[in-house]
């Protein structure tokens, strides 16, 4: 079906929807992964986003129910120049086209997606349409009015606390929109994993007698979490604590720090320098968020090469470690997630 996508800032791109053959409005930002697609759709902190792809054909191993992130897809719309109409992989088990049918979630594509991601690159994340209809300005504006992503994390969270039962200690995670990889990396190693929501009291999580806490990624801004933010005050100096994106950004704010939005947002691969051994890893990375500013007596433990931003940090004295990437992806960059539970 032919459609338009229609930006925040005027710019209009004529295409063809799939997928899902509905209008849809959300907040449009890019990523630089030529692979993973699967995992960005269904990645929580992606909730009420659409993203384009900087790879030029999108679907060539297909879809798996292996590789899933949540339980559904997160994106309002993907955004492809092409996609593989005869996805070739052993894996595969069902087309792009057919996957975003299934969770009615919709597709564009058949435009210029370098010359688009260039737009927000220079013009930064914005809100956009996908629409089949030829809208008026007046309609155009409604609509995005009516778009807000402030509840995303409450959208995403488990609604009651649950456990993945094992023989190793527990630890608990405080669901901001945790990844099922990153529950998976924890139970493969022995840990007994009690997953709060993330509205959940401090008195409650230090009853649950935890050796540990890792505050989770997820989605949306993290100066609207301010319950959480409450919480994790209480729970600084009474128990460890491992912070990955959102929790990252989220603890530094709880505990006088400052955060500011990135202009459109690191996704995709992002080399990142560990200042105790020098050594530069690539990273994966899905945020619209940075730590401006580390809370009192912390350390930065880790910065970006492209742009200097706080990547990590750490404050002994209260064991807490956190990061601005995702550290169970890759392997050589889970050095600090291993790290911290092996110390657990």
């Amino acid at each position: 079906m032919k459609g338009k996508l229609i930006l925040e800032n005027g710019k209009v791109f004529e295409g063809k929807i799939f997928g899902e053959l509905a209008d849809t409005v959300g907040e449009i930002s890019f990523n630089t992964g030529m692979t993973g697609y699967q995992e960005i759709l269904t990645d929580p902190a992606n909730h009420g986003m659409m993203i384009t792809m900087t790879y030029p054909m999108i679907g060539n191993y297909g879809i798996n129910t292996d590789d899933m992130e949540s339980d559904k897809v997160q994106l309002r719309a993907l955004i492809i120049k092409e996609d593989a109409k005869l996805p070739n992989n052993f894996r595969c088990e069902m087309t792009l086209d057919g996957f975003l049918r299934q969770y009615n979630v919709t597709g564009f594509k058949g435009i210029d997606t370098r010359y688009l991601t260039q737009i927000i690159r220079d013009n930064g994340a914005m809100k956009a349409i996908i629409t089949a209809e030829d809208l008026t300005k007046k309609e155009i504006q409604e609509r995005f009015e009516k778009f807000s992503n402030k509840n995303a994390v409450a959208e995403v969270s488990t609604k009651e606390v649950y456990e993945i039962a094992n023989e190793g200690k527990r630890i608990g995670v405080l669901d901001l929109g945790v990844k099922n990889s990153t529950l998976e990396y924890m139970k493969e190693r022995g840990f007994n994993v009690v997953v709060f929501p993330y509205n959940t009291k401090a008195e409650e999580i230090l009853a649950a007698n935890l050796s540990a806490l890792v505050v989770s990624n997820g989605p949306g801004n993290p100066e609207n979490l301010t319950e959480t933010m409450e919480e994790i005050k209480k729970l600084a100096g009474k128990i460890q604590m491992f912070g990955e994106v959102l929790g990252h950004q989220v603890i530094a704010l709880a505990l006088g720090g400052k955060v500011a939005k990135l202009k459109y947002g690191h996704r995709g691969g992002y080399p990142v320098k560990n200042l105790a051994t020098g050594k530069v890893i690539i990273t994966a990375q899905n945020t619209g968020y940075v730590v401006e500013e580390l809370p009192k007596d912390f350390e930065m433990t880790h910065q970006g090469v492209n742009v200097k931003t706080i990547e990590g940090m750490k404050n002994d004295n209260l064991k807490i470690v956190t990061v601005q990437y995702m550290p169970d992806l890759y392997k050589e960059s889970n050095d600090v997630f291993e790290n911290f539970l092996k110390l657990v």
